[in-house]
């Protein structure tokens, strides 16, 4: 997935457990890891505000864009590689 979570990064930086901010977050300890480990498909705003609150830290703080794999950019599903140029 190209978005990268890095809740694990702020909860060293302000030496939290995960039992800790899923408490003062208000979610439970099996969701968080959900999220911190990158499976969540999805995060309620009032969850990132909570979360950013708590770590006092913005949401690029905690999730970041990363490029796919070069190679499945340069070959779409359908075969023909992208070259910035439009085809019938």
């Amino acid at each position: 997935m190209p978005i990268a979570v890095d809740i694990d990064v702020m909860l060293a930086r302000r030496k939290m457990s995960v039992g800790e901010l899923a408490d003062r977050v208000g979610i439970t300890p099996a969701n968080l890891a959900v999220l911190k480990n990158g499976r969540a498909k999805a995060v309620r705003f009032a969850t990132l505000a909570a979360l950013c609150e708590v770590l006092q830290c913005q949401p690029g703080d905690l999730l970041r864009w990363e490029a796919e794999d070069a190679r499945a950019d340069d070959v779409p599903q359908g075969g023909r590689a992208t070259s910035g140029t439009t085809g019938p």
